[in-house]
């Protein structure tokens, strides 16, 4: 691989425990497909790999992923391995478990007895023999319930040593504070954007006090959530975008970049031109007036999935 460019290290680092990343990292999720979770036609393999390893080029040291990203004949495990494996000592990858798919596609969600044969599955498509970190993704089912016996399970396996750092992901306040007192936490991962709800942005708030990092997933997406940005975006966004000759994707980054120094990206592409439109997006600087506008465009309290 060529020397890095470090264009991911533009706004700075944060520590996941004892791990220092990047803010911009990437997100494996779109490796697999077109669509991510889409069992037809899968990108183009070798196309995935150079992302993959141009990604780390630019200085992307933190990649999220999952044992269930995976397409009829891509697993993003998988991809990771296969292009950037021996890993480079600095590279962090994040995981999640909770969710699974079976060989056909088909979802469940594991008891906590469960959690070991998962995480082993991600040490074994990775080729890892522990893992950085691991979040607990919480099912929208389970937003108002308890997660502390998942959670303890993971506790175990980090006290085993196949884990080294924790977090949650599609959680609350409460859930956060529940999982804290079972065991340190490292990052919270939820969805988070221009229109974030009131909740999110107090959670947000929340993990900078504690020191903890806030991981927004479809920070660029927003409510397409899996099935990409919607069609049409809000005047305030385009006219921003318009104003510095940039993308509407890349001032969705830089805002969120903008939300505190605790705040990581991970935006996922499997296209090479929009890598390097998201690693850009980290030397974007909006004038507070601006940041200010997107940050009104807030929706309110109201229902998610």
């Amino acid at each position: 691989m060529s020397p890095r460019t470090n264009t991911a290290a533009a706004t700075g680092t944060w520590r996941l425990g004892d791990l220092t990343v990047n803010r911009v990292g990437f997100g494996a999720m779109r490796l697999t497909g077109t669509a991510p979770f889409d069992l037809g036609v899968p990108r183009d393999r070798e196309r995935s790999i150079g992302v993959l390893r141009r990604a780390v080029e630019l200085g992307v040291n933190h990649i999220d992923t999952a044992a269930f990203y995976f397409s009829s004949t891509r697993s993003a495990n998988e991809l990771i391995n296969r292009a950037l494996a021996p890993y480079p000592e600095d590279l962090v990858i994040a995981t999640k478990v909770w969710p699974g798919r079976d060989p056909s596609g088909a979802w469940g969600w594991a008891t906590p007895a469960q959690l070991r044969g998962q995480v082993e599955e991600n040490l074994r498509q990775l080729g890892r023999d522990h893992l950085d970190v691991v979040n607990l993704r919480v099912p929208p089912s389970r937003r108002n319930g308890s997660i502390a016996e998942h959670f303890g399970a993971l506790a175990e396996l980090r006290d085993a040593g196949l884990i080294r750092h924790l977090g949650v992901s599609n959680v609350t306040s409460g859930q956060l504070g529940e999982a804290l007192a079972i065991a340190p936490v490292v990052c919270v991962q939820n969805p988070y954007g221009i229109g974030a709800l009131s909740e999110d942005q107090a959670l947000l708030r929340l993990c900078g006090e504690l020191g903890l990092a806030f991981v927004p997933f479809f920070a660029i997406a927003g409510s397409g959530r899996e099935a990409g940005p919607a069609a049409g975006d809000s005047e305030a966004v385009c006219a921003v975008a318009h104003a510095h000759g940039v993308s509407v994707a890349q001032v969705r980054l830089a805002w969120t970049l903008r939300q505190g120094p605790h705040v990581l990206a991970i935006p996922g592409t499997g296209d090479p031109d929009h890598l390097a439109q998201n690693m850009a997006a980290g030397t974007l600087r909006l004038s507070d007036e601006e940041v200010a506008r997107l940050t009104s465009l807030g929706r309110g309290p109201s229902g998610r999935s």
